[in-house]
Order: structure tokens, then C-alpha cells, then sequence
């Protein structure tokens, strides 16, 4: 055997690896899940007894009051697919006028959208909260514990990565489609949502699912704008009003859990295709 093929087959014994590796907590929540309390405290790693548990814990979950599971869902859904669209909307817009405006302050612009990048969610925490909070007294128009102010929260910190996304799609992009659309008449509106948009679609999928792993999954920033036990609450809130101070249901926890990956998991196998096409677009071109 030369070692080409040793090479691959060591690649691909680590490949496996790996994939053990990242699947092993998703195979313990489905596992945990089909247990009962004491099961899952007595040994967390052991097989359960019926897997028919999950079903009587996705019961228990339904119907339980402090949860609310489908107005969390709703709200999720809502906060997810408007964010979404308002981040992909708006960084396409302005990922196109940066590439396409050939001024200094154009970069300097993208150079700002790129700190927002590295600049940690921790240290913006709190002027986050003063910030709503000042535009409420200046507006008048409450932010915190609303559907609005979540979602402006999301478009400010899911835009600079989608900027950034965007803006190396769009240099490949050659100048000539947009010429002609305009010689036959488009104006500059029209040029962006039927030419650019449309050749958009690959990354712009990709951006839909990385942003909404992130949003659907996201605890920290809506326990900050919403808050704990108000009544607009997302999936990850409400499970963790599972967790008590002296009592935590292991159990309904994970099932909670669960429940709520499916979404992100199926959006994911649909959207793989697109996803891979975005990410490797850019660079072929």
C-alpha cells in the first residue's frame, strides 16, 4: 500500500472520528429523552427502558402551563423568519452599494461592518440594555419586552456577518448584467430584487441557515430584551424555565430540547445543496 492510499485512509478513519464525535450529544438527548427523571440521574449513558417515554414526556411538555411550548414556538417562528428576512434584505442592499460604490468611505463603511464581527457579545451586553432603553425615553416607543425590539437586536448583530458574505459574492458578480437592466429601462431598485437577488440565492440560503441556527437556538440575547417569565417567550426561554433553582426536570429538559432542534436540523438537510453551492460560489468564480 503507498501512501497516498494509507494518507486517504487515515483521512477517513479520522473523518469517522469525528463524526462520532459531533454526533455523540445529539445521540444523548435523543437517548435521555426517552427516559424518565431518575432514569437519566441514575445513569445518564445507559439505554432506556422504553423508548416510548419520549412520547409521554413531549405530553408532559404540551401541557405544561409555565412552558406554553406552541405560543413559544410561535414566537420563535415569527422573531426567526422576520429577522431573517430583514438581515438578508438589508446586508444584500448594502453589501451591493459598498461593492459597487468605488469611494474611500465605501471601505471604511465595510471596515466597520467588519468590526462587528470580533468584537465580543459580552462587552456590548449592558449598552445594549441602556441603549433600548434611551431610545424608548427619546421615542417614546418601547423596545425591551417586545417582538420589535428582539428582532432590530438581530438585524444590528446578524448584519455584519451577512455584509461580509455578500460583499465577496457580489465582487464576482460582473457589472455588464447590471448595465444592460438599466440601458432596458430597470431603475436601480428594480436592477437589485430582479437581477442581483436572484443570483443571490445561493449564498443568501446559506446566510438564512447560519443566521437561523443562530436565532432559533439564541438564549442570551432574548433573556436580555425580553426577559424571564414576561409574556413573550422564545422556545430556549421556556425551557429553561424547566430548570429550577433546586429541582431540574432532566427529563422534559432534553425532550424540550429535542423538539426544538427538529426545525434547524430539517431546514439543514433541505437547505445542505445550497448551502455548500453558497459557500463555494465565490470562490470559483
Amino acid at each position: 500500500m503507498n501512501r497516498k492510499k494509507v494518507f486517504i485512509v487515515v483521512l477517513e478513519v479520522f473523518t469517522a472520528l469525528l463524526m462520532i464525535l459531533f454526533f455523540f450529544p445529539f445521540v444523548m438527548v435523543i437517548l435521555n429523552a426517552a427516559k424518565e427523571n431518575s432514569e437519566i440521574i441514575q445513569n445518564p449513558m445507559a439505554w432506556p427502558e422504553k423508548f416510548s417515554n419520549i412520547f409521554t414526556n413531549v405530553i408532559d411538555i404540551i401541557g405544561r402551563d409555565n412552558i406554553n411550548y406552541f405560543q413559544s414556538f410561535g414566537y420563535s417562528v415569527l422573531i426567526t423568519v422576520v429577522s431573517l428576512v430583514a438581515i438578508g434584505v438589508f446586508s444584500a442592499m448594502a453589501a451591493w452599494v459598498l461593492v459597487r460604490t468605488k469611494k474611500s468611505y465605501s471601505v471604511i463603511i465595510f471596515l466597520l461592518f467588519l468590526s462587528g464581527m470580533v468584537i465580543p457579545f459580552q462587552v456590548v451586553m449592558l449598552p445594549l440594555v441602556r441603549l433600548l432603553q434611551t431610545l424608548k425615553d427619546l421615542t417614546g416607543i418601547p423596545f425591551r419586552t417586545t417582538i420589535h425590539g428582539i428582532i432590530l437586536a438581530y438585524i444590528g448583530f446578524g448584519a455584519p456577518l451577512s455584509v461580509f458574505m455578500f460583499h465577496g459574492f457580489i465582487k464576482s458578480i460582473p457589472t455588464d448584467i447590471e448595465e444592460a437592466a438599466i440601458i432596458d429601462g430597470c431603475s436601480k431598485p428594480q436592477v437589485f430584487f430582479r437581477i442581483i437577488l436572484p443570483i443571490l440565492k445561493p449564498i443568501f440560503v446559506t446566510m438564512l441557515v447560519l443566521n437561523g441556527m443562530w436565532i432559533w437556538n439564541d438564549y442570551l440575547l432574548p433573556v436580555l430584551v425580553l426577559g424571564k417569565g414576561t409574556s413573550i417567550q422564545t422556545l430556549p426561554l421556556s425551557v429553561a424555565n424547566l430548570a429550577g433553582f433546586y429541582d431540574k426536570e432532566w427529563s422534559l429538559i432534553l425532550t424540550s430540547v429535542l423538539m426544538a432542534s427538529v426545525p434547524v436540523v430539517i431546514l439543514f438537510l433541505f437547505a445542505q445543496k445550497h448551502i455548500i453551492k453558497g459557500m463555494t460560489s465565490g470562490a470559483i468564480k
